[in-house]
């Protein structure tokens, strides 16, 4: 890529030259997000400071393929940028046991959890450059890879390293710096079946799963209404002149086109005729059925509670007819003691009189 720019009435050539082994793409894989987010809670979490790990993976045509990573110990001064601590024995010893488990994968480059490029990451380039394998001519791949919650975007951001070349007052100056590169989502079929079980084993308890599936459609639907409008605001600014036409681009744009059905045939306005009266039916029958629920809870509180709200309990009623019972028989006992005595009393009396 070559651009002119005119700056103080002189000629700026500016070219992006990339290193040997260019990358096209980069696709980062669910286990790579679990372990950075793992690691940032353990070393980070509540703090400013960000961490820093390698990446390791595959290479193939042009295109890096992250399949795995691991933490390395990192630390750097907050008010000096330049001093900063990598700790390449602890990174050396790592990448050995990992070659062990999977020989196929090696070092493809390192994340950070920025959230934004940081003067040291050119510095920590050249170190994890080192332990690249001697026939390797793709250079690292730098990642950052964003933990903040409440993102609708893909949470990772790649870069690879060129090298700026430009010419001013007759000087060659070369400087490296970091070219954005298209990152993907992938996985294998056993990562996909592993993150829909862990999905599935988060449950909020304060949210319900009606609540949590509408909230889930407002997502999508929003991120959808966000790209459509993306969309529109390109084919506006290119039918302006505003923007170059990329045919690519295009191309896939009449393919989404090409792909949607047409909702104005006679079947598919039946079937939705008939998939949204099912729908209305099942609305109506659950609202009905609660209905009845709610006028059969109401009878069964006012045959508890009676008109008053005083509840009646048959064990208190019981018990208190065993007190009433307990007493009266007591009663009978306290006369029956009355008239024997009252009778001991005539007899003595009799045998004084004697």
């Amino acid at each position: 890529m070559t651009s002119t720019m005119a700056i103080d009435d002189e000629e700026e050539v500016i070219k992006e030259v990339p290193l040997l082994g260019n990358v096209d793409e980069v696709t980062m894989h669910p286990l790579v997000l679990l372990s950075v987010a793992d690691h940032y809670h353990r070393v980070a979490r509540g703090t400013r400071k960000r961490v820093v790990g390698v990446l390791l993976g595959s290479v193939h045509k042009g295109k890096v393929d992250c399949t795995n990573s691991f933490a390395v110990p990192f630390e750097e001064d907050s008010r000096n940028p330049s001093v900063f601590y990598l700790d390449h024995n602890y990174l050396e010893s790592m990448y050995e046991l990992y070659r062990k488990v999977n020989s196929k994968e090696r070092i493809v480059g390192f994340y950070s959890t920025g959230p934004t490029i940081r003067p040291n990451d050119l510095r920590i380039h050249d170190i994890v450059k080192r332990f690249l394998p001697r026939t390797c001519i793709t250079a690292p791949v730098f990642c950052i890879i964003d933990i903040r919650p409440g993102r609708d975007s893909l949470p990772t951001t790649a870069y690879k390293v060129v090298e700026e070349v430009s010419t001013k007052d007759g000087q060659r100056l070369v400087k490296m710096t970091f070219a954005h590169v298209p990152t993907v989502m992938g996985a294998q079929e056993a990562e996909e079946i592993g993150v829909e079980h862990l999905l599935r084993e988060i449950n909020d308890p304060t949210v319900s799963t009606v609540a949590s599936l509408i909230k889930g459609k407002i997502s999508g639907l929003a991120t959808l209404t966000e790209k459509l409008v993306e969309c529109k605001d390109y084919l506006e600014s290119c039918v302006r002149g505003e923007c170059k036409v990329n045919p690519d681009i295009v191309s896939n744009l009449q393919t989404i086109l090409n792909l949607l059905p047409n909702l104005n045939t006679d079947e598919m306005v039946r079937s939705m005729m008939i998939k949204t009266n099912d729908m209305h039916m099942a609305i109506y029958l659950s609202s009905l059925i609660r209905s009845v629920i709610a006028l059969h809870d109401l009878i069964n509180n006012r045959i508890r509670y009676g008109e008053d709200g005083t509840e009646y309990k048959e064990e208190e009623g019981e018990e208190k007819k065993e007190d009433d019972a307990a007493a009266e028989k007591k009663e009978k006992k306290e006369k029956k003691d009355d008239k024997e005595k009252k009778a001991e009393d005539k007899k003595k009396k009799g045998a004084a009189k004697k």
